[in-house]
């Protein structure tokens, strides 16, 4: 139903009711720049890099979720950006270029311009046609860094040393952390800003019916370009900090295998909701290193984990809030009946 006023939050696409609200961002914000000063204060020196990691990544698996999640392309080959970013950043650093606000912004041009590439050969199929065309750029990537000398082959490039930024050090977890959270914060506010806006919802649209938004006249191929190159240059910049965090980058990066995490993460977290690549990689990494830390088989342990979350809450994480709002007898903001709510607002109009 619309209102003279407008259209309600019900009414408005699924994927925009999974947008935080102000206030929960704020708490998250407050607490992740909490976290690393309760670690250093206890001594903890291992967790902060941790924390980095689980950032990190969760900006890699959030710019995933802005081309799966708000685009519907399912692309496993998003470790190729990943990669590309991390490479960026460690041949500038043997070529002996350690500014940051150098290194940083030329590894997201990269990523992009590589994202760019792809998506303008890939987005021209539907389906499994262009979940393999992604695998097999992927792939391209990966056997070009390990065939050539040039970018240290199997055993990659090491850095000697961090990126550089006057008047921060970044060779402690410490600083590294805040370095991260300011970096990855930014990307976060960028992604929240294009989901929320005309574009994303122009995205979302696409994503439910493409023949529909082409037929009124929207740009379908320009816009899910768009999109794929702006996840590709966001997981870029998640390389650049992943190599900065590691000391160096190796062709296992570029490998379908980190494809693949990266979407097991967006789905654990849910695929559309705008936490869910944070709280993916979350889950996804606290589960692994917890796991490891006692037994040795701990891939089984953390696959049958992984399982049983999917069982129970198979649009991910997430969407366990709308459970929970439907046991507490209040109305579902999303899924089903706000897809309804939607076609019944279109027939309105």
């Amino acid at each position: 139903m619309i209102s003279r006023f407008g259209p309600s939050r019900s009414t408005e696409t699924p994927l925009l009711i999974g947008l935080p609200g102000p206030w929960t961002a704020i708490a998250v914000a407050v607490v992740l720049a909490i976290y690393p000063l309760v670690m250093n204060s206890m001594g903890e020196d291992f967790y902060i890099s941790m924390g980095s990691r689980v950032l990190i990544l969760a900006l890699a698996a959030s710019a995933l979720n802005l081309a799966l999640g708000y685009g519907g392309m399912i692309s496993l080959g998003h470790a190729a950006f990943l990669g590309i970013g991390g490479y960026a950043v460690a041949i500038l650093a043997k070529s002996g270029i350690d500014a940051a606000w150098i290194a940083v912004p030329v590894a997201v041009g990269c990523a992009a311009a590589a994202a760019c590439l792809i998506g303008a050969i890939s987005l021209r199929t539907r389906g499994v046609y262009f979940i393999m065309i992604t695998l097999a750029f992927a792939q391209l990537f990966y056997y070009l860094a390990i065939s050539l000398p040039q970018f240290g082959g199997d055993d990659g490039l090491p850095m000697t040393a961090r990126s550089v930024i006057p008047g921060l050090p970044l060779d402690g977890d410490l600083g590294f952390y805040y370095f991260v959270y300011f970096t990855a914060g930014l990307a976060f506010v960028l992604l929240y800003r294009l989901v929320s806006s005309r574009f994303g919802r122009a995205l979302v649209a696409i994503r439910e019916n493409e023949r529909r938004m082409a037929a009124i006249g929207y740009p379908v191929y320009r816009l899910k370009l768009m999109a794929f190159t702006l996840s590709g240059g966001l997981a870029g910049l998640a390389g650049a900090l992943l190599a900065n965090l590691s000391l160096g980058v190796t062709p296992h990066t570029l490998t379908w295998h980190q494809s693949g995490i990266l979407m097991v993460m967006v789905i654990i977290g849910g695929s559309g909701y705008f936490w869910g690549g944070i709280t993916g990689a979350a889950i996804f990494l606290l589960l692994e290193e917890t796991i490891s830390a006692h037994t040795e088989h701990w891939n089984l342990v953390l696959g049958a984990l992984l399982l049983f979350i999917v069982l129970v809450a198979p649009d991910g994480v997430m969407s366990l809030r709308e459970r929970v709002r439907a046991l507490l007898g209040r109305k579902p903001a999303g899924g089903a009946e706000a897809q309804s709510s939607i076609a019944a607002g279109e027939k309105a109009q």
